[in-house]
Parts: structure tokens; sequence; C-alpha cells
């Protein structure tokens, strides 16, 4: 338990942004598993229309530091090479 003022504040920020961390993240996994169902499905426009958002959100998480820039780009990369063998 914190045992200052400082420390409680610290606390309770790191748990607001934890929350909101966590929202975040949760965002991104949703428009990567959009994709994934795109793909399953066989709509390749869908996919692609689908890729654009999950790359959106991927890259502006990997901005903020929610999740490491590579993580970002290996992830794009394997749903970009998904798409392509589509066709």
């Amino acid at each position: 338990m914190a045992n200052s003022a400082q420390a409680t504040k610290r606390a309770r920020q790191a748990e607001k942004s934890r929350q909101h961390n966590a929202s975040m993240r949760s965002e991104m996994r949703t428009t990567v598993k959009k994709v994934m169902t795109a793909i399953d499905s066989g709509d390749q426009a869908a996919a692609n229309a689908a890729f654009k958002d999950a790359q959106s959100s991927l890259d502006g998480m990997a901005r903020k530091g929610i999740i490491a820039k590579n993580k970002a780009a290996r992830s794009k990369s394997r749903i970009n090479a998904r798409i392509k063998a589509m066709a």
C-alpha cells in the first residue's frame, strides 16, 4: 500500500493508465479479428477494408507505446500476406 501522498497519486494514475491501455489493446485486437473473419469468409474486398482500419489501429498503438513497433510491423506483414494469398 502507498505510504505517501505522492505514492498514492502515482498508484491512482497507474491504474487509470492500465485500464485505458487495456481498452485500447482490446479495440486493436477487435480490428485484427475483423480482418481475420473477412479473410476466412473469402471476401477480399472486405478484408482489404478491414485491414486498412487494423493497420491504422496497430500503428497508433505502436506510436503510443502500448505495443512494440516490431509487433505492429509483424502483425501487419502477416495479415497482408494472408490477404495476398487469397488472390
